[in-house]
């Protein structure tokens, strides 16, 4: 009698239950964001390391004898490090111009898995891979309104064809972060930040 009660449950009603308990906890993991907002760290002001890698084109006019401009559009990966980043991860992208003999200047947008924006200058004196660049924070969107900072790193090729295929990587990628308007910022002496 007991067993005319009890019926089998069958293979089809698991896996639905089982896909829905991993479509749960996916969910419920992917829009956790364990990073401080910069505003609630002391001071501030945060620091950071990180790794970026990126792909684009660039286009190249050659001047006089040695002399080359180029402008270059890069998309990639940027994920930052430290316990106070101000992300995990952003999608990152930059549009520049160079010359060969009065280095770079550029554009990036770094966008979060939010939708929030970073904005940032780039510069550098000289142009080619392993020159160093610096970045200046100009703001951003959402929480990254009104953010300010810099941040340095080395750009290293890893493919450059002559059709203008571009790819590779930042090395030693560093910097700090405050939000807040930079008027706000107390003044500094020297090299302290």
């Amino acid at each position: 009698m007991l067993m005319k009660c009890l019926r089998p449950i069958s293979l089809n009603y698991y896996l639905l239950c089982f896909s829905l308990i991993v479509a749960l906890l996916t969910a419920a993991c992917e829009n956790q964001d364990t990073t401080q907002p910069i505003s609630s760290v002391p001071g501030g002001r945060i620091t950071f390391t990180g790794t970026w890698s990126a792909t684009g084109n660039r286009q190249t006019m050659y001047l006089e004898s040695g002399h080359r401009t180029e402008i270059f559009r890069l998309t990639g990966s940027l994920l930052l490090y430290g316990p106070q980043r101000p992300s995990r991860g952003f999608k990152a992208d930059v549009i520049g111009f160079t010359d060969s003999q009065r280095g770079m200047q550029g554009r990036s947008v770094w966008t979060d898995n939010f939708g929030d924006k970073v904005f940032s200058e780039l510069h550098s004196d000289a142009s080619g891979p392993g020159t160093l660049i610096k970045g200046t924070f100009i703001g951003g969107t959402g929480r990254y309104e009104n953010l300010s900072g810099e941040y340095t790193f080395k750009w290293k090729r890893m493919i450059d064809n002559e059709n203008g295929v571009v790819s590779g990587r930042v090395v030693d990628l560093k910097g700090w972060a405050r939000s807040g308007a930079a008027e706000a910022l107390p003044i500094t002496i020297g090299n302290q930040q």
